[in-house]
């Protein structure tokens, strides 16, 4: 059978690892859905959504012509998208405490008083 990108397809989990799920599209070929390609969002273990021998339902997404490998993803059907949580913006500092370019015009004087001794002292 020959395929085409935008093809919908049903195919069968044959492996999974780390980087992606291997898929089994028919007796002779396989593609594989990338784990980036899995969901929308992020996707921390691919075995909570996939198991081998399940049967997916796969788009195709890229065929390489010269290796012809089947990039296939399961995110372009979803319907409903994972929606990323509101994270808090982290501060590096405590923006509670007084530290901004005030405090370091107040201390610049001693950084060059200090420079200029540890040189005068390298140089004996």
């Amino acid at each position: 059978m020959t395929y085409k990108i935008g093809q919908v397809i049903e195919g069968t989990i044959t492996g999974i690892q780390p980087y992606g799920a291997f898929v089994s599209l028919d007796g002779s070929t396989q593609g594989l859905i990338h784990v980036s390609e899995i969901q929308s969002g992020y996707t921390k273990n691919i075995h909570e959504l996939l198991k081998v021998g399940q049967q997916v339902a796969v788009q195709v997404i890229d065929i390489d012509a010269y290796s012809h490998k089947i990039s296939l993803s399961r995110r372009t059907l979803a319907h409903s998208f994972v929606q990323l949580s509101h994270k808090r913006k982290r501060y590096f500092t405590n923006k509670n405490k007084k530290i901004g370019f005030q405090t370091i015009a107040e201390a610049l004087p001693n950084w060059i008083e200090e420079a200029l001794i540890f040189i005068e002292e390298a140089q004996l």
